[in-house]
């Protein structure tokens, strides 16, 4: 526990931006699911939506600081080559 003022604000600021970080991976990585699941039904234009929900999510985590943007980069190369490779 700290015992000076400025470590104790620290503290709670730590753990509201750790919160709204866990916050932004947990729908980050629920969109890259449902992406996933979309290519597994074979679905196309179900999967082009999520593929574009999933972009658009990764960019905003990029934008909050939570990703590096060539994580961020390498990820949606993956994901559009997965779709375009499901897609034909």
């Amino acid at each position: 526990m700290p015992n000076i003022k400025s470590a104790a604000k620290r503290v709670r600021i730590t753990r509201k931006r750790t919160e709204r970080n866990r916050r932004i991976k947990s729908s980050l990585r629920t969109a890259i699911r449902r992406f996933h699941d979309a290519i597994t039904s074979a679905n196309k234009d179900e999967a082009q939506l999520k593929l574009r929900r999933a972009l658009v999510t990764i960019d905003k985590a990029v934008t909050k600081g939570v990703l590096h943007k060539n994580t961020a980069a390498r990820t949606k190369s993956r994901l559009t080559k997965r779709f375009n490779k499901m897609a034909g």
